[in-house]
């Protein structure tokens, strides 16, 4: 099974594993509230969800990415990267002329959404310790502040 054999699709947010979407974001109450709201998309082989990407419509023409996650199995070998390029399509497709998410201010999140062209368009200082109920650590680092990335997919004059 490799990530060019599998294609990001529609899939039922009811039908989403919830320890899946713990591992992008750790608060299950959060995951909880944002949950019936979003649109999913999934990776999926033989039945079995290896990765998921959570949209929520924040205007007609602004999207969030609310959470991206890759089963622990399956990561490092391009499934995250299929995820988020199938969601960028599917977020263009939809019309929208922003893609917008929240991550950590750094480590390999940031560096992997920048790779695919997002841009930091500003900070939330202390979004994570205000929160969160349990501190989330990267290499050893607490996160604190949350960087807002956007992505442009079409000029507003685009049809």
């Amino acid at each position: 099974m490799t990530a060019h054999a599998l294609t990001c699709q529609p899939w039922p947010v009811e039908d989403l594993p919830l320890a899946l979407l713990l591992l992008a974001d750790p608060c299950q109450d959060r995951v909880h509230q944002y949950l019936p709201h979003c649109q999913a998309l999934a990776l999926v082989d033989d039945g079995q969800v290896l990765g998921a990407v959570l949209l929520l419509a924040l205007e007609p023409d602004r999207v969030e990415l609310i959470n991206l996650a890759v089963a622990e199995e399956y990561q490092q070998q391009g499934l995250g990267t299929c995820l988020l390029k199938g969601a960028i399509a599917w977020v263009r497709e939809q019309g929208a002329q922003w893609l917008e998410l929240g991550t950590g201010a750094f480590g390999h999140q940031l560096a992997f959404y920048q790779r695919q062209g997002f841009r930091v368009t500003g900070i939330l200082k202390d979004h994570f310790i205000d929160h969160y109920p349990e501190p989330i650590y990267e290499l050893g680092i607490q996160h604190k502040d949350m960087l807002r990335l956007s992505l442009q997919l079409r000029s507003p004059g685009d049809h």
